[in-house]
């Protein structure tokens, strides 16, 4: 993992883009402290955040359905 000032990340964010991009994280320091870290996201993450957002928001616009009268008895007979 890189390390590198803010200073140095402002001045050469398209350079770091472009190593960020070829799998290297990097870390923004402010004043020698850690604030910021820089990783590339794979299309697998997009797509799973996208998919969960979809789910999410189909659940949310149904409503609950069937009769929820059930015992603990019930579930766990033989």
């Amino acid at each position: 993992m890189k390390t590198i000032s803010s200073a140095n990340a402002n001045r050469g964010f398209s350079k770091l883009l472009k190593e960020v991009r070829t799998g290297e994280e990097v870390t923004i320091l402010s004043r020698g402290t850690p604030v910021a870290k820089i990783t590339s996201i794979s299309s697998e993450t997009i797509r799973k955040s996208a998919m969960k957002k979809f789910l999410v928001s189909r659940l949310k616009s149904q409503s609950a359905t069937g009769i929820r009268n059930w015992t603990r008895e019930d579930l766990y007979s033989d």
